[in-house]
């Protein structure tokens, strides 16, 4: 069998106003047959249930959607299985997913039981003074975000003229007529929103390669100065309107604004990004150079300085998120020893017969 591309996202992000989530866009409990909520601790075995599913799936022919932890995106925080309406997500704190339709719809999953309570018992202090340390971690880094984040909003103040936006609307315009053309259905296209990067403790990750699995043609926009949104969300909104369903990727460091957009049904994708971009592009957009050349010029020492010191603070946050990695490491070194793996498996078998019988 061929092996199926792996499809991978962030439903949460590491942001200037702390974390930001979009899990309530996991999966519509209106459509869903099956949503299972693991709630346990940490090193309790719910990435590693959750990976055991995912390859299941793969072997057997379905396509998973694998959603990536942005704190430490080696680890896993959801499964999604489209073609069946079902997602398996840990449901845990800073993400926290309750049921709408419990019983019916969802299912709490007590991965709890894995634990061993006597023998946590004695490391209880260990386990406080870990804890403690982990989320100290965190707040600093949502400050330097936060810091970094007014910066790069200064720099884009800076360009972001009334011309400036009507003239990427206009080119918007251009693109819609050339590449996305009406379907004959009246029904509009749906959007599903997803990170496609992350601020994380590796750095800034951005998971292109999710886009080329589902998209050949890749529109690469370079943009230095977050003007990306003021071209995507016309295509967006022209995209749906046309009838083509759409992936919407929000920037985790500005989520109320669009950094890419994906439409699978047309095997086109709009992906932006400052430095390091996809190598395979079907064309090349450099929205820095759309702005006004006066006005660049003028300016070009403040932009320089709001490069230089919003990449400093960012890597002040990623410093920040590597020791609460390093912490929640000890954290998981704690448990681990004291978790029911054999009880993890058996859970993991339980939920896969069921999904496989719905």
């Amino acid at each position: 069998m061929t092996a199926l591309p792996h499809i991978h996202y962030f439903l949460g992000a590491n942001s200037p106003t702390g974390f930001y989530s979009l899990y309530d866009h996991l999966l519509s409990p209106e459509e869903a047959r099956a949503i299972y909520i693991l709630k346990g601790g940490p090193g309790c075995g719910k990435s590693t249930l959750m990976r055991k599913i995912g390859a299941w799936a793969q072997e057997a022919g379905l396509e998973p959607e694998y959603i990536l932890c942005s704190g430490d995106p080696d680890s896993l925080d959801a499964v999604v299985l489209p073609t069946l309406s079902v997602a398996i997500v840990d449901g845990t704190a800073p993400h926290v997913v309750e049921p709408k339709y419990p019983g019916a719809v969802e299912r709490y999953v007590n991965m709890g039981d894995c634990y061993d309570q006597d023998a946590l018992w004695p490391l209880r202090q260990e386990i406080m003074d870990c804890m403690s340390g982990y989320k100290g971690c965190y707040q600093r880094a949502y400050r330097c975000l936060g810091a970094a984040a007014e910066i790069m909003e200064d720099q884009r103040s800076a360009l972001l003229t009334e011309a400036l936006s009507q003239k990427l609307a206009k080119r918007a315009q251009g693109i819609l007529v050339r590449e996305i053309p009406r379907r004959k259905s009246e029904i509009p296209g749906r959007v599903k929103l997803r990170f496609l990067d992350a601020v994380t403790h590796k750095g800034f990750v951005s998971l292109y390669g999710t886009a080329l699995a589902q998209c050949s043609r890749i529109y690469a926009l370079s943009d230095s100065a977050g003007l990306a949104h003021e071209l995507l969300i016309h295509l967006l909104a022209g995209a749906t309107a046309n009838g083509y369903d759409v992936v919407a990727c929000p920037d985790p460091m500005a989520p109320d604004r669009l950094a890419h957009l994906l439409i699978p049904q047309l095997d086109l994708a709009f992906l932006s990004a400052f430095g390091t971009q996809p190598e395979k592009a079907y064309r090349r957009l450099r929205l820095d150079a759309a702005a006004d050349s006066e006005l660049l010029r003028r300016n070009r020492p403040r932009l320089r300085f709001a490069k230089k010191v919003s990449a400093a603070l960012v890597e002040e946050a990623v410093s920040s998120l590597a020791l609460a990695k390093e912490m929640h490491d000890d954290l998981e070194a704690i448990y681990n020893p004291h978790v029911d793996f054999g009880l993890v498996d058996g859970m993991a078998q339980d939920i896969w017969e069921e999904i496989v019988a719905l």
